[in-house]
């Protein structure tokens, strides 16, 4: 993990914040290492590494509000942070069933703005979605076998998003 991104998570408090497997910091940290075990380019990587900055839909507490986006983007980068942004925003229940689709309809938690993001940020936002969970559904087998199915389902309508290895991962974590 790149040592001044990990110093400011800790100073940003995520080793103390409770989550699945021990700390968020720790959560953070084993995303990171499943998108670089797929290949993941340096960007998404970072962004998997902070991916909780601004919370997310499914796990409020934030280290920073997104109007300090700023801040984020200087020490990881705009490219990495623009994924932090759009999963932190990601409305699930609006814009997962048609995140595959070619005219995908995205909402912004934050604004309410519904767009259709390029592609290749579908694209991420799909690989890193799965790390997030897969890394769930790994560490917490209640987690897995209460929401194992949907997720494979999920990450199946994902899937001409999602790299050759994630999908594999997808279906060895979450099929059996």
């Amino acid at each position: 993990m790149p040592d001044h991104v990990v110093a400011w998570l800790r100073e940003l408090g995520a080793g103390r914040v409770e989550h699945p497997g021990g700390t968020l910091l720790a959560h953070l940290g084993r995303v990171r290492e499943l998108l670089g075990s797929w290949g993941a380019r340096p960007a998404l990587q970072r962004a998997g590494l902070c991916h909780a900055f601004y919370g997310t839909d499914g796990f409020a507490t934030a280290l920073l509000p997104p109007d300090r986006r700023a801040e984020l983007a200087a020490v990881i980068g705009a490219e990495a942070e623009e994924i932090v942004y759009l999963y932190a925003a990601c409305d699930r229940a609006a814009s997962y069933p048609s995140l595959a689709d070619d005219e995908a309809a995205f909402r912004d938690r934050f604004t309410g703005r519904v767009h259709s993001p390029a592609v290749a940020l579908r694209r991420d936002l799909a690989e890193l979605s799965a790390a997030n969970e897969l890394d769930l559904a790994r560490i917490d087998p209640a987690f897995r076998a209460a929401w194992g199915g949907e997720l494979l389902a999920l990450f199946d309508r994902f899937r001409p998003l999602l790299s050759e290895p994630a999908w594999r991962e997808c279906q060895a974590v979450l099929g059996g």
